[in-house]
């Protein structure tokens, strides 16, 4: 539980450090940041094989940001956790169960069909999200601002995530409504 609440509360404080931090600290030091941020994944990686792509990619961009002691491996990391999250929730499309399937089940583990159904189109629709949300990380590591891309990736793309959470849970009742479920 405490590692979750360390691992989201870094997560969530990344981009502004890093944009904080850029110009008064050399990248080689604020990749600091993210070993840490990557050392609270440790105890997942026996739990999941995107934990432990999520690690090693994590490592990749900090050793490239000490080597060249530039920025911009650590603005990648948010492109990284998408490609990871993507690979994750796609691969369950083919593999089966669904991502959502598997979260849906741990409450309620007699599904219907019809939510067997429902739980894919919206593990598909997260996978768009990390597709959009991945490139948008990627434009702005590549094109924008600092600013921006600490804009984007500390506060924009959680909106964006709140409000696919948010959405979903609204159509989730509609369709238990609609199903007597």
């Amino acid at each position: 539980m405490i590692w979750n609440v360390l691992t989201a509360a870094l997560t969530l404080v990344y981009p502004l450090a890093i944009w904080w931090g850029h110009g008064s600290v050399e990248p080689r030091f604020l990749a600091g940041l993210l070993l840490l941020t990557i050392a609270t994944r440790l105890p997942t990686l026996k739990l999941s094989l995107a934990a432990r792509w999520s690690v090693a990619g994590g490592l990749a961009l900090a050793a490239a940001a000490v080597a060249s002691n530039a920025v911009l491996p650590l603005k990648l990391y948010p492109v990284l956790v998408n490609g990871v999250m993507l690979a994750a929730f796609g691969y369950s499309l083919l593999a089966g169960p669904s991502m959502v399937e598997r979260l849906a089940r741990l409450r309620e583990p007699d599904l219907p069909p019809a939510a067997v159904a429902y739980t894919r189109r919206v593990t598909q629709a997260w996978c768009v999200f990390f597709v959009f949300n991945g490139a948008a990380a990627l434009g702005t590591a590549l094109f924008a601002s600092d600013a921006l891309w600490s804009l984007y990736n500390g506060v924009i793309a959680y909106l964006l995530m709140g409000a696919m959470f948010g959405g979903e849970y609204l159509l989730r009742l509609r369709f238990k409504r609609v199903h007597h479920a």
